[in-house]
């Protein structure tokens, strides 16, 4: 990922993980025009003149936890990937590891989806680049599968990543799908629309 036009990396200090925690904490339930930095700095008990000597904004601040968000779901579906060579397992794999990272009440993940680049202009070229950077993943996996020539993969992903990213707002953590039978339940419709396609 070309990180020339990411964030500059903040000032070390043993409170970061805290600050970015806070900041992600806040900008997933309050959104990210609603949050001040002031009110981020009281969060960790810290001066908001401090705040400012490791960010010299909130964009660059949300670029920050946005980084962050993007490295943990990376982690978390690059490592699962790599397990598989079958493409639809491993579309499955990805998609299970993708509902695992956003279902378990990550902020950072939250943030991912509720905060839109086009919603911070001044932030949103790196914004989008951080996204990308992320949806390669599932790119790459899109691109593998066997589907029928002049299929619009590019859509595919779109839409399958934005119905991934919706189960937030339904999901019931006591019902009786977890992440694995909800993803094995979309990559199967997915598979049988394309089958469909494919019979005579």
């Amino acid at each position: 990922m070309n990180t020339t036009k990411l964030a500059r990396p903040p000032r070390t200090d043993n409170r970061l993980p805290e600050l970015l925690d806070a900041a992600a904490r806040l900008f997933a339930r309050r959104g990210y025009a609603a949050t001040s930095m002031r009110e981020i700095a009281l969060e960790v008990d810290m001066k908001p003149g401090s705040l400012y000597y490791h960010f010299p904004s909130k964009e660059e601040l949300l670029i920050a936890v946005y980084q962050a968000g993007v490295l943990a779901l990376e982690d978390a579906t690059a490592e699962a990937v790599a397990k598989d060579t079958d493409p639809w397992t491993r579309l499955e794999t990805l998609c299970k590891a993708h509902l695992e990272a956003v279902l378990r009440d990550s902020d950072y993940a939250q943030v991912l989806i509720r905060v839109l680049p086009d919603d911070i202009p001044q932030a949103a070229d790196r914004l989008r680049e951080l996204r990308e950077s992320y949806e390669q993943v599932f790119r790459n996996v899109v691109a593998q599968l066997p589907l029928p020539a002049g299929t619009d993969r590019r859509a595919l992903r779109l839409m399958l990543i934005g119905a991934l990213n919706w189960a937030t707002l339904w999901f019931n953590p006591d019902g009786r799908d977890s992440p694995r039978v909800l993803a094995r339940k979309f990559v199967g419709l997915v598979k049988e629309m394309q089958d469909g396609r494919t019979s005579p």
